[in-house]
């Protein structure tokens, strides 16, 4: 709620997300000239705004480091860990979104039937199960798989 995106098109290149919703939402495209003139009226939204940019390249230099570094089940798995909730009383952790295996294969950028089999591994050693509809962590995930 409040995001914004294309937060790079002030320089005049062009825009470099794009952003599909879980839900109905209202978007507002809002000109460079437009943002300029605000920024110049309000610098505190330049120094959040560059604060914002700062953080989505720290993430982005991650998410590269992590392709090069991290085979797909560390990845795989560090997405799960990074989805799921804190652990009930059971030690259970239950991912707060649902969640398909191609939407998991896009993140750590492998197949879904990679993903696909990874996870029945991981159901069948019992680290994995399904409840409402939502993967949840039955117990901690295996450093390596």
């Amino acid at each position: 709620m409040g995001e914004y995106v294309g937060e790079m098109s002030p320089d005049g290149g062009p825009r470099s997300a794009n952003v599909e919703t879980l839900e109905p939402t209202t978007c507002a495209v809002i000109t460079r000239e437009e943002l300029l003139g605000y920024i110049a009226e309000e610098p505190s939204f330049a120094l959040e705004m560059m604060a914002r940019l700062i953080r989505r390249a720290r993430l982005a230099t991650e998410s590269t480091r992590s392709l090069a570094l991290i085979d797909v089940y560390g990845r795989a798995r560090r997405l799960l860990e990074q989805m799921a909730g804190p652990a009930d009383a059971d030690g259970v952790r239950t991912l707060t979104e649902r969640i398909t295996h191609q939407q998991i294969a896009s993140h750590p950028a492998c197949s879904r039937e990679m993903v696909s089999k990874l996870m029945k591994d991981l159901e069948i050693g019992g680290y994995v199960g399904k409840k409402d509809q939502r993967i949840v962590l039955l117990k901690p995930l295996p450093a390596r798989w």
